[in-house]
């Protein structure tokens, strides 16, 4: 694909950007093992770190068969900003799916439902996002910036609170006025 010389491109990650991936594995871990842990709890944490070795091989079949992902709720506003975003940017979504490829299938009926005007070509399941040559990469997870060629955009979840040296993003309506 020839990149657009008139609209600058803008990656947008799925899990913990347009998709609350940590609100459902919360509500799977609480249901299971009788807990109430929430968001607030995480707070400069990975999920990972804060449940005892012992769940964790239970915790990891939830995404055995990826479908996880197949139901996952959408953050508020992000499908109609990254509507308005199409208008004035080449928007693709980019998933580090490598890392659960069982959820390609799940993911993929997932954008399709949710955000239908987004083309197939431009969804992008891959490993390094450093390989992407988007301007711009909104992001929850900073390790994707570092051999970045754009510039990443930290999306606020609890696990990123502490990051800093990256511009920062804590939800669509921000996205919106940073972008438009």
């Amino acid at each position: 694909m020839e990149k657009s010389k008139t609209k600058k491109w803008i990656g947008v990650d799925m899990d913990e950007v347009i998709a609350d991936t940590l609100g459902e594995l919360l509500n799977r871990y609480n249901a299971d093992f009788g807990t109430d842990i929430g968001k607030a709890d995480l707070i400069g944490l990975r999920f990972w770190e804060k449940i005892p070795q012992d769940h964790k091989a239970h915790v990891i079949d939830y995404f055995t068969d990826g479908e996880i992902f197949a139901d996952l709720p959408v953050f508020d506003d992000s499908v109609e900003v990254m509507r308005e975003l199409q208008e004035k940017y080449e928007v693709f979504i980019t998933t580090a799916a490598m890392e659960v490829p069982s959820s390609f299938n799940a993911k993929f009926r997932w954008l399709e439902r949710h955000f239908p005007y987004i083309p197939s070509s431009h969804i992008v399941f891959c490993g390094d996002k450093s390989v992407l040559a988007v301007d711009y990469l909104i992001d929850d997870n900073t390790r994707h910036f570092r051999r970045l060629q754009g510039e990443g955009i930290v999306f606020t979840a609890p696990h990123n609170v502490n990051e800093t040296g990256y511009r920062r993003v804590d939800n669509w309506l921000d996205v919106r006025k940073m972008f438009l």
